[in-house]
């Protein structure tokens, strides 16, 4: 299965965050992607609370929800969308991604279960629990040739969460991301390998890019990761870019042979 990893570096704009995704999803596409996934908040990037909840919707309303709909049913392809920033109520939102099938219509949703809540520097801290409430719920979803399974950006760093999608029968893991520039640098290439290897599935991890209208600056380095933990494909940058590779599921049934850790869970007492 051919598969694509979308880069991007969202602003403020949500109308041109959405044109510019869909050209890249486009172009991944007639490459021959059926399945393609876009980074973590695919349609805005906005750290001020005040902006962000005169820009965003509710799910029913939200013009990236119908505008990939729509693009994932006019390409016949498998789209996840890393996540959208979904208005919940009036001062709260998701952090949402959402599968959408070849028909165009939702097949799932997930909401980032682990909000980051750190203080990186002096200079850096994040509390995305002032804004998103955390979703409850691991997700596993089905594609054409491929069991999924969701998560987002800070989930990564979490392994119980990506041993239950082995566990469950997941090939792929998704991990669209929007990592900050010094976290990226130090983990992001460590800690996808690892959830690769301990689970002995594909990694996809699409990623944010740059410095953003908000301020902010995040790693890129979108990746693919076979389950032996080898990187098979990178955009070795944080500009906006495509990333292509040919996944076979007989390599998730080779790896789980070799090594099969992912379904090992001695008792034991502390």
């Amino acid at each position: 299965m051919r598969a694509a990893c979308i880069q991007l570096r969202s602003g403020a704009d949500i109308a041109a965050n959405i044109d510019l995704a869909s050209q890249l999803i486009t172009e991944a596409a007639r490459a021959g992607a059926k399945f393609v996934a876009t980074p973590e908040m695919t349609h805005i990037l906005q750290r001020s609370p005040k902006r962000l909840f005169a820009a965003i919707k509710p799910e029913d309303d939200d013009p990236g929800v119908k505008a990939f709909g729509a693009l994932a049913g006019a390409l016949g392809i498998d789209l996840l969308i890393g996540s959208l920033a979904i208005k919940t109520g009036g001062d709260r939102a998701a952090n949402r991604s959402f599968l959408f099938g070849p028909d165009g219509q939702i097949t799932e949703r997930y909401d980032k279960i682990h909000l980051f809540d750190v203080q990186v520097s002096r200079q850096e801290t994040w509390k995305e629990s002032r804004v998103y409430d955390a979703g409850r719920k691991a997700v596993t979803a089905d594609i054409s040739g491929a069991r999924l399974g969701l998560s987002i950006c800070y989930d990564l760093r979490f392994p119980h969460l990506y041993r239950h999608y082995g566990q469950s029968g997941a090939e792929i893991i998704t991990v669209p991301a929007a990592f900050t520039r010094p976290t990226g640098e130090a983990h992001w290439h460590a800690l996808l390998r690892a959830r690769a290897i301990e689970t002995g599935s594909f990694v996809m991890a699409p990623a944010q890019g740059g410095l953003h209208e908000d301020g902010r600056e995040t790693y890129g380095h979108s990746l693919m990761v076979n389950p032996w933990g080898d990187i098979i494909a990178e955009l070795d940058h944080n500009d906006p870019g495509i990333l292509l590779a040919d996944l076979n599921m007989d390599d998730v049934k080779e790896a789980r042979r070799k090594i099969p850790a992912w379904n090992h869970d001695p008792e034991f007492t502390t």
